[in-house]
């Protein structure tokens, strides 16, 4: 399971890399800035779960090449990504919130922690890149923006998929895969459908 688990931080870090270069080139940043975007996109909600766990050192210390593949990843999609319609620049992000939730909670299970605080741990890990990027870029982070299509929601629901079918015993991997492929299609069809939680 392990190797599984490393199997999905490097996509989960990768798909997070690309989100991060291609928005703060979207913002006009330099290269400097598209691979600290990069960066902090990939690896600001993991490294706030393993502090919170206590987990440490933290994920992206222990493997250096975690940051050589976000260094390389961020300077391809940058000068080469030029591209892209701007409708599938949603796509790495998806996939980095759905994969990254999963990791927090599975990360959060194994210190025995109750239910509601694995699928927490879960949406923070989803989730708090992208706030940090946001930040940086000097913008209300969309998981707060009350215009914004379901993001931290999409997270919530498939951290607790996630849950569920582990308690009915069904494969770690396969429940893995199911909560992963939740959030990532609950997200898209939010952006798709313009899905937003109730205003006041």
């Amino acid at each position: 399971m392990e190797n599984i688990l490393l199997v999905l931080t490097y996509i989960a870090v990768t798909a997070s890399a690309i989100s991060g270069s291609l928005e703060a080139r979207k913002h006009e940043m330099d290269i400097v800035g598209a691979v600290t975007i990069a960066f902090v996109t990939a690896f600001g909600g993991g490294t706030v779960r393993d502090l919170l766990l206590g987990r440490t050192p933290i994920f992206w210390v222990v493997d250096p090449w975690l940051s050589i593949v976000t260094f390389i990843v961020a300077i391809i999609s940058f000068y080469w990504l030029d591209r892209i319609s701007e409708k599938y620049l949603n796509i790495p992000d998806a996939i980095g919130l759905g994969l990254f939730s999963i990791l927090g909670v599975t990360y959060a299970l194994q210190f025995e922690v109750s239910a509601i605080v694995a699928v927490l741990m879960g949406v923070i890990t989803g989730v708090f890149g992208g706030v940090l990027r946001d930040l940086l870029c000097n913008r209300i982070p969309n998981v707060f923006r009350q215009s914004t299509e379901l993001y931290a929601t999409c997270s919530f629901t498939g951290s607790w998929v996630f849950i569920l079918l582990t308690w009915a015993h069904l494969n770690d991997l396969i429940a893995a895969m199911i909560g992963a492929a939740t959030i990532f299609i609950l997200r898209l069809l939010a952006i798709r459908f313009k899905m937003t939680l109730p205003s006041p």
